[in-house]
């Protein structure tokens, strides 16, 4: 038996209004051992029409005046509601969306606590469950199947529990999936704070953290040489200009493919012949010649060389010793050769500083042969070596990584602001292009690869103004192309920030699910009023006042937006974010 509080007594569109009987406005009721919440804003109604039950959302409340015939001084006050019908129930199961109305004179039933969450979650099908409705106090079971299988967003103004919420989310999905989630799933965190490096989400004995350091460069990230290697990613790491710097890159790289046979000294060997068996010598071959002599370390070759003039009238070389060096070799062959054959010795030189010497190189036969000039590319080299210097002490190349980790939390905290830019576009490509080649041939995907970014909008901003122009359009093209195609190979991801406007507005209308904390920023609200069309008006306006840790709730996996209170985790696997209690911090010492 229901317990009926009112009746209808208008239907404009699809307004409903409603008269409350007097003795219904009780703020709480038990009938029967069940409870039932009384009549007031956001609450839920049912209205029967015939064998369906209406189910509505109050939305307004207003006093109407009746003057008494009989007495007529005497004025009666009416309590009528506005309601929004949101549903049905048929058979005691929920279904969203207006598909009947009511009629004038049909009862309002008020609707039991259980049959609210019935309504929002997914009871009797999942159990997992991270938080409670805000006025119900009711435990939501979500559909966690339709929630990591979409792109996720968590927004927030900072210390509104965004980071709690990112972290319950997972936590409880390893604590309920753990073993299921082995051999089948990848986890990445690219965490800019550090606020994952401890027992967050899982024990750190079960985890892998990275936590990279731009100065000390105690542990580095394992980049494949095929990601490294690659001119997109060179020319955006060294801002290559399109015209002239990128295909020098490309030239160093398909030289690099095509004699990847033949020994780098002997690459070395055949560059300086070229500068010096030249029947036009080149000074900026003999300027590049010595910076070589430098860069691999070869003392008595670079002496050799300051001891070379060039002559700009008749465009020759010569020794102080009185060596030529023209066109018929005898120069190089007595003098250069020997001493390159004698005391180079480049067997032990890593990926970075090859990459320095082949661009050196490459650009020094360019200049010989004309295919280049010095001062076109010489700016694109002195970013490479400014980028390599930074860059060493957080990356690692290596032809096979080890296998990933079930979680691998990167953490950029002790990075510089220049790292922080690069990094996380290297550690997404690696990731996402390992995960696509594996998966290209199967539908649907047997493996599935999340990337959460916490403080996304420090990479996905379109704000920036401290980089270039390519950079940030081909950071951004990444990840909208992560978040556009990235579910037909499995890969998901889930971002969390402070500043949703920030983000580009593509990224942001291609997530699938959102947890909205308090946010006071107009244009984070008008972001969100453009980009979520399943957000009501209603709980769009409670984002503004949103206590700490409530979150409207909507998506694709929902039915209807909901209004969640996010359970806090215990101290020590929360995300390292807490405020600073200023009463403890100040206090006076105890005497």
């Amino acid at each position: 038996m229901s317990i009926v509080v009112g009746e209808v007594i208008a239907v404009t569109g699809i307004r409903i209004s409603l008269r409350i009987f007097e003795d219904s406005s009780q703020e709480t009721i038990f009938y029967e051992g069940v409870k039932y919440r009384g009549v007031s804003i956001r609450e839920h109604i049912s209205i029967q029409r015939g064998f369906i039950d209406i189910v509505c959302l109050v939305e307004g409340e207003f006093l109407d005046e009746k003057k008494l015939e009989a007495e007529a001084e005497s004025t009666q006050y009416i309590r009528k509601v506005d309601v929004r019908p949101i549903g049905y129930i048929v058979d005691n199961k929920f279904f969203e969306g207006v598909k009947y109305m009511p009629m004038i004179r049909d009862k309002a039933s008020l609707i039991s606590e259980r049959m609210v969450g019935k309504i929002y979650g997914t009871e009797g099908k999942t159990s997992f469950c991270i938080g409670t409705m805000l006025k119900e106090n009711v435990p939501i079971n979500l559909p966690w199947a339709r929630i990591f299988n979409s792109h996720l967003g968590i927004f927030g103004n900072t210390g509104s529990g965004k980071s709690n919420t990112l972290a319950k989310l997972y936590t409880t999905l390893f604590d309920e999936k753990y073993q299921a989630l082995k051999e089948k799933s990848k986890f990445v965190i690219i965490d800019f704070n550090g606020e994952y490096t401890e027992d967050q989400i899982l024990p750190a004995a079960d985890k892998q953290i990275t936590v990279l350091d731009s100065k000390k460069g105690k542990d580095k990230f394992l980049i494949e040489a095929a990601h490294f290697w690659d001119v997109e990613t060179l020319s955006l790491l060294f801002q290559a200009t399109t015209n002239t710097q990128q295909p020098f890159l490309r030239r160093v790289l398909s030289g690099k493919e095509r004699f990847k046979d033949v020994p780098l000294k002997r690459y070395v060997e055949k560059v300086f012949e070229r500068v010096f068996s030249t029947g036009e010598a080149k000074s900026d071959a003999l300027d590049l010649s010595r910076e070589i002599a430098r860069m691999i370390d070869c003392d008595p070759l670079e002496d050799h060389l300051k001891g070379i003039v060039y002559f700009t009238k008749d465009k020759y070389f010569k020794h102080g010793n009185s060596t030529y060096y023209n066109s018929n070799g005898t120069g190089f062959e007595q003098s250069i050769k020997p001493l390159i054959d004698e005391h180079v010795n480049l067997n032990a030189i890593d990926q970075f500083s090859e990459l320095i010497l082949r661009c050196y190189l490459q650009l020094c036969s360019d200049v010989v042969f004309g295919y280049a000039q010095y001062e076109h590319i010489q700016p694109v080299l002195a970013r490479a070596k400014s980028s390599i210097a930074a860059l060493r002490n957080v990356l690692e190349i290596v032809d096979v990584p080890p296998p990933p980790h079930l979680l691998h939390v990167i953490s950029l905290k002790r990075c510089k602001n220049e790292i922080k830019k690069i990094l996380p576009l290297l550690i997404a490509k690696n990731f996402y292009t390992n995960h696509k080649d594996s998966e290209n041939l199967k539908s649907p995907p047997t493996s599935t690869l999340h990337l959460i970014i916490d403080e996304a909008h420090n990479i996905l901003s379109e704000q920036s103004t401290r980089e270039h122009e390519i950079w940030k359009d081909y950071r951004l093209e990444l990840f909208e192309e992560i978040i556009k195609e990235g579910r037909k190979y499995g890969v998901y991801l889930t971002l969390s920030s402070q500043r949703p406007a920030d983000i580009s507005p593509t990224i942001v209308s291609q997530i699938h699910n959102f947890f909205i904390h308090r946010l006071v920023n107009e244009r984070d609200l008008m972001l969100l009023d453009n980009t979520i069309s399943t957000l009501d008006t209603n709980s769009k306006a409670l984002i503004p006042t949103l206590a700490k840790g409530c979150c409207v709730v909507t998506g694709t996996a929902f039915d209807l937006p909901m209004i969640l209170k996010i359970d806090p985790l215990l101290k020590q696997h929360r995300p390292s974010s807490d405020d600073v209690n200023l009463q403890e911090l100040w206090a006076l010492p105890i005497a």
